[in-house]
Order: structure tokens, then sequence, then C-alpha cells
């Protein structure tokens, strides 16, 4: 462990690397236990070097952003947890193209598109996550996806080289895409914006923002969308349906705004939540014959 530290630390600086880091510091749902290490790249280059150093070593890693869609054990993590967030956001502007590290936060991205008035990225201006994880699963909202807007994705791939991807190769579809399948690092994006003006963009963010707040618990802490919209249906309306509105287990409680929602209450443990998704997957089933998939990722074990 001692060689693996010293390896991270020269290669992404001793102060973007630690030591038994509390995952619950890093994920919106405020649940985790310690990551062995977790390591916080600034460049393109210092993140595929870390990759590297994980896969020489054969140690386990996982990529985060901002922890939005993620439930790690209250073990926590045995292994490298590399967050590519704040240190890893920048968004540059040339002319209606914007390009963005993958840390960088979808809200922000908007902001920067609202500010240099450039339109189609304002449905994802109320997301809680980052660049790399929407590339990851083709985050979208309100009727507009990434794959509407990305032109070009930066990668790292499993041979260990960082490349320019077109859009034509990164297989969307709904909540997936080919940085999963592949096993590709998402790095960063082109986006293609169209010009638009100020106060109907402003407007519109406003807009859905106000439409976020009325319909979602955003006052607890939760990882967003708990599971995949089922072909047909609506996971927070089969889970109402089940007569699930506010059942808990502990502190982890479906959201009594929106079902399709778990929330953390106060103290949840990942135990409380994984119990707490298990039994809404076996009632709905009862119910309707639905079988709901989650779309939070499990890390560690439960």
């Amino acid at each position: 462990m001692e060689n693996l530290i010293k390896a991270l630390s020269a290669q992404a600086g001793s102060e973007c690397v630690f030591v038994q880091e509390e995952m619950k510091k890093h994920t919106t749902f405020r649940i985790g236990g310690p990551a062995d290490v977790f390591v916080t790249p600034g460049t393109t280059q210092a993140a595929a070097g870390v990759v590297q150093i994980c896969r020489e070593s054969k140690t386990p890693f996982y990529i985060i952003g901002n922890g939005s869609n993620l439930l790690v054990s209250d073990q926590g993590y045995r292994g490298v947890v590399i967050q590519l967030y704040k240190n890893f956001s920048r968004i540059e502007v040339k002319e209606n193209i914007i390009e963005a590290q993958a840390g960088a936060m979808l809200s922000s991205i908007a902001a920067k598109a609202r500010d240099h008035s450039l339109s189609g990225f304002e449905f994802a201006a109320g997301i809680p996550g980052t660049l790399g994880g929407a590339m990851v699963m083709n985050a979208g909202a309100y009727g507009g996806e990434l794959k509407d807007v990305l032109t070009e994705a930066l990668i790292l791939d499993p041979e260990g080289q960082v490349r320019w991807v077109p859009a034509a190769d990164m297989e969307f579809g709904y909540r997936k895409s080919a940085v999963g399948a592949r096993g590709w690092i998402a790095l960063g994006a082109r986006l293609s914006l169209s010009e638009g003006r100020p106060d109907e963009i402003r407007s519109r963010m406003e807009e859905l923002k106000r439409q976020r707040v009325s319909k979602q618990p955003l006052e607890y802490p939760s990882a967003g969308s708990t599971f995949k919209r089922p072909e047909g249906y609506f996971a927070g309306k089969l889970i109402m349906e089940a007569g699930l509105r506010g059942f808990s287990v502990g502190d982890a409680q479906v959201s009594e705004k929106h079902c399709g929602f778990v929330i953390n209450k106060g103290n949840a443990t990942a135990r409380e939540v994984r119990a707490l998704m298990q039994e809404v997957v076996r009632r709905v089933k009862e119910n309707s014959g639905v079988t709901l998939e989650p779309e939070v990722k499990m890390l560690g074990e439960f």
C-alpha cells in the first residue's frame, strides 16, 4: 500500500491523495464507508497516469464524479476511488462549441452556455451530476438528452490511450453509452449548441428549476432517481400504486414527495437503502408484474 500511495502521489500530487477517506463526504446520498485510497487528479495526464498505476498494480479502482448516482457500502471500498470533479472541471467556450472536462457540473456548463447566449443545454441545468456521469448514462431530463448536443467525447480506453471519439461511436441509448459498455473512462466532451436569446434561455432554465423544486425531494440527501424508467411505465407511479409512498427501512425512505426517489432522512445506512430498494422491487413486481431495475450504482460489498 505504501508503494502504491507513493506512486499515486508522484503522478497526481500528494495533496490529491487521501487514505481511508470517508465516502459519505463524496456522495449526494451522504452514505458510505472509507475508500482505501481516494485520488483527485487535476489533468488528463494525471488521470490517465493514476489509472495506469492501478491497472499495472492490479489494484481495483472506481471512477466517480460528484457521487450523485452512487450508493457506497457501509464497509467502504477496498481499492482506489478516482474522483474527477472539482479539480477536473474546466469549461471553455469557442463560438458555439463548449469543451469541458468530465468533472464539470452540468449546471455549471448550462450557466456558461447561458452567459454566452447558447441554447440547447437548458434541460441539463438542474441535473445534479457531472459531465462524465452524463456521458456514461446519456443523462437527460425534460425532453433533452446529452446525445442531442455531444459531438465528440474525450475518453481513456482500456489500452491506456487518450483519444477523441465522435458522437456516432458513442452508442447512446436510454441511460447507457459506449463508455460503460466498452470500459472507457470519460475525460471530457465537446458540445455543439445554437445561438439563442439570453432572456429566453434564462427563463427556460428558471422554469425547469421551479418544476424540479416543486416535484423532487431536494431538501433531503438522495442519489436522484433510484430506478430506471421501465418501458411504457413510470417507476415513481408504480411505486406509489404499490402503496409504498413514505415506506421506510431505518432512515431510508421512499420520498412522500416523489416516489421515484429514495431519500436519507438523516442517518440512513447503505444496508438500509439496499434493503428498502429490494422490498420496493419485490412489492412492485407483486402489484404490477413489472420488474424495476436500479439506476443507482452500487460500490463495495453489500
